[in-house]
């Protein structure tokens, strides 16, 4: 695995200056890992660190806050009957299973508040309660985590835990408190310190980890290249990443650019937890949903701000990150399979149904006919959209128009993806993978000749970065004399194929 010393060295320096903190990180992004680690550094360091989830806990427990206290007592205790805690004194472990055996079912307040002291008076204690938004729908809970903040506050006063660290997807001032009569947010939790760390897997590391496995299964390839490949795709989440690698050592996949591609198509096909999750998020909240498609789609550049509920919670989960001040999708990972999500929505439409019919014709030797694809698509686009009734829905839409009709076409061989740093509300460079080849198709406005001369030089600049010779540059033209078709320019060695539709 990819070393995480920098994520867990950030957070222990927290726990050696004594905070109270919070780790929010998407679904499957390594919290739970780094704390795992966390606890073995913490532990050498002379902590006792007690780790609890209250996940997978009957409703019984939540009933009040004395059943969920003797809970959580249970939780503690529960690692001890197979081995000690590592800097638990004797004292400290037969008051916490005195506490358990003693108390049928629940703990008052403030013989738990006892229990803790009595604790932490004679050992340096860590309080991690992992995944709390779980039981953040309960007001049992919210109240419990309020009696940790009120112990931590008092540990000048009354011995309490020296560290309490929180972990789960949703910022704890997300939490909600949710009943028949009330629908509020919960109080600010302005004790707890920032845990800004970037948590994502990098290059360097990935590379590092590549080595190994290299060595290990005697095998030769550029461990150094492979991992920017995965980064690029990944932005080093570590779920993306982890079931990247497991994809191509599994399926006997070559550890080079076409090996990875084939595994990008196998992840992007296949249900797992993470893609269901951000299913359910999707559908539990249309607005971010329509945010998402309005950059993917519209070019819409969405100012980030965490105050908007929207970008709060694409952020949350990570679907998005500040981008220079831009709203942008996390990864071409997610953002591919976004395209295939929304995507899915416009099977019925005609456009996707003429390229369901066309897609057998593009295919030569096994490789994907750009050009031909493009002579299809302005013959169906302009028997479809009617000039001058339609020019403001093409405007707005002739993206997602042109990727409903590419969809179907490479389904389940190639993938796309719009690069974030030229998306915006003219013009967008789609860069199409397909059995390792890969196509860049430039689509924007018609803005006149002096505009289209400098896509023509972006273009350009673009096929040097791919190391490509030829590109395609599709014009949205509303003129009433406008010629369709394709004609081919040349730009300084590189060939433009430039279409108007």
């Amino acid at each position: 695995m990819v070393r995480i010393d920098r994520q867990v060295n950030a957070a222990a320096r927290l726990v050696e200056d004594n905070m109270f903190f919070c780790i929010n990180r998407g679904r499957q992004y390594g919290k739970t890992t780094t704390l795992e680690f966390l606890k073995q550094h913490l532990e050498k360091e002379g902590y006792a660190v007690f780790f609890i989830s209250f996940e997978g806990l009957p409703d019984s427990a939540y009933e009040s806050m004395e059943s969920l206290l003797y809970a959580a007592v249970q939780l503690m205790a529960f690692p001890l009957k197979w081995k000690p805690l590592a800097n638990l004194s004797e004292s400290s472990v037969q008051l916490l299973n005195k506490a358990v055996s003693q108390n049928a079912g629940t703990i008052r307040v403030e013989d738990y508040s006892m229990l803790i002291a009595s604790m932490c008076n004679s050992d340096r204690v860590v309080m991690i309660v992992d995944e709390v938004d779980q039981a953040g729908n309960y007001p049992s809970f919210i109240k419990f985590l309020g009696l940790l903040r009120s112990m931590y506050l008092s540990r000048d006063r009354i011995p309490a835990f020296q560290s309490v660290i929180l972990a789960g997807v949703y910022d704890i001032k997300n939490l909600k408190l949710r009943s028949e009569e009330q629908h509020q947010y919960n109080s600010p939790w302005n004790i707890a310190a920032p845990f800004d760390t970037d948590m994502s897997l990098h290059a360097d590391g990935i590379a590092e980890m590549l080595a190994e496995y290299k060595a290990d299964h005697k095998i030769d390839f550029d461990e150094t290249a492979i991992a920017q490949m995965i980064y690029d795709y990944t932005s080093g989440y570590p779920f993306l990443f982890s079931r990247l690698c497991q994809i191509i050592d599994e399926e006997s996949l070559t550890w080079n650019k076409d090996g990875l591609l084939k595994a990008v198509n196998l992840l992007l096909k296949e249900s797992n937890t993470l893609f269901d999750d951000i299913t359910k998020q999707l559908v539990q909240f249309p607005r971010l949903a329509e945010m998402l498609k309005s950059i993917l789609y519209g070019g819409q550049r969405v100012t980030f701000n965490f105050y908007d509920k929207d970008i709060n919670l694409a952020a949350m989960f990570y679907f998005v990150y500040d981008n220079h001040g831009a709203t942008t999708v996390s990864s071409r990972i997610l953002e591919t399979w976004l395209y295939n999500y929304f995507s899915s929505e416009e099977r019925s439409s005609a456009i996707f149904k003429d390229g369901e019919t066309d897609k057998n014709q593009f295919i030569q030797e096994g490789r994907l006919n750009m050009r031909h694809v493009l002579e299809r698509f302005i013959v169906h686009f302009n028997e479809i959209y009617r000039p001058g009734k339609d020019d403001k829905f093409v405007e707005e839409q002739g993206r997602k128009i042109f990727l409903t009709y590419l969809r179907p076409i490479i389904n389940g061989v190639g993938n796309y993806y719009c690069e974030a740093q030229t998306r915006d509300l003219t013009r967008t460079d789609v860069v199409v993978d397909y059995r390792g080849e890969q196509f860049v198709v430039e689509l924007k406005i018609w803005r006149g000749n002096s505009y289209n001369e400098q896509g023509e030089q972006q273009l350009k600049e673009y096929l040097n970065f791919f190391r490509l010779e030829q590109g395609y540059l599709v014009s949205f033209c509303f003129n009433k004399d406008k010629q369709l078709g394709i004609h081919e320019v040349l730009v300084d060695g590189k060939t433009i194929c430039e279409v108007v539709v």
